[in-house]
């Protein structure tokens, strides 16, 4: 099995899951009502905890401290994708995104759950758990939110026009792409791609929506290679900003 190809699958999802769950965190005390306001605060302490299970391996295969790879590592050494990067925006945006991306998420999960590297498979069971939550959190909402009346749906509609063309680069391959899925440990990005589109496809119908069809998928790929957003620079600061004060300490 390639450890150099485990460890780069492991530092997209743990990179991902750590830049969305701060994401995702900033809306702590500026939800539109309270329980939206706790809700997203609690999926992003779960993608935080995600996100720490999976340094964790990396960790255990020589990686180094969990504490540095997450907090002190250059913009260039990220593998998350540009999609997550993305500032909360208005709340129709944030709930757009937490839908494209948990759907995404648990597409991933689900096929990681029959990984042919253990320690990943065992994983995806736990996170499995607590995505279900995340997907029906998702699905409620934007399905309520499309009965709320014209204005409602059309700003659901907005944002995923918008969201849409960058949640893409969330399936971004890598060089590793094929032997991961020769080898049993993921299939390949275009797969796991393929089965996200027809689950949302089905969803956004289902609920009024339309997903758009001319759009470019291009200015959001990169991040799997270290090509990141303009955002995710200040984003980095802020997260790691009590940790830079003292980096050898353990928190």
């Amino acid at each position: 099995m390639n450890e150099l190809a485990i460890k780069d699958l492991l530092y997209r999802l743990a990179d991902d899951k750590l830049v969305i769950g701060h994401r995702n965190s900033e809306w702590c005390g500026f939800g539109p009502v309270l329980e939206e306001d706790i809700a997203f605060a609690s999926m992003a302490q779960d993608e935080l905890g995600h996100s720490l299970a999976y340094y964790l391996l990396l960790e255990g295969l020589g990686e180094g401290d969990t504490d540095q790879l997450a907090f002190n590592r250059s913009v260039a050494g990220f593998r998350s994708c540009h999609f997550v990067e993305m500032p909360i925006g208005d709340y129709a945006f944030s709930l757009m995104r937490h839908f494209l991306w948990d759907f995404a998420d648990n597409v991933r999960i689900t096929a990681l759950k029959s990984s042919s590297y253990k320690p990943l498979s065992e994983l995806a069971q736990k996170i499995s758990r607590e995505e279900k939550y995340h997907i029906l959190h998702a699905r409620t909402w934007i399905s309520e939110l499309c009965k709320g009346g014209e204005e409602s749906r059309l700003r659901l509609q907005s944002a995923l026009n918008e969201a849409f063309p960058m949640a893409f680069g969330l399936f971004e391959p890598t060089e590793f792409n094929a032997k991961l899925a020769d080898s049993g440990v993921q299939l390949t990005e275009e797969e796991l791609s393929s089965r996200w589109l027809e689950l949302v496809t089905g969803i956004v119908k289902e609920i009024g929506l339309k997903l758009p069809t001319n759009y470019d998928t291009t200015p959001y790929i990169g991040g799997r290679k270290g090509y990141h957003s303009e955002h995710l620079e200040s984003l980095i600061k802020e997260m790691s900003e009590v940790f830079v004060l003292e980096p050898t300490a353990k928190w």
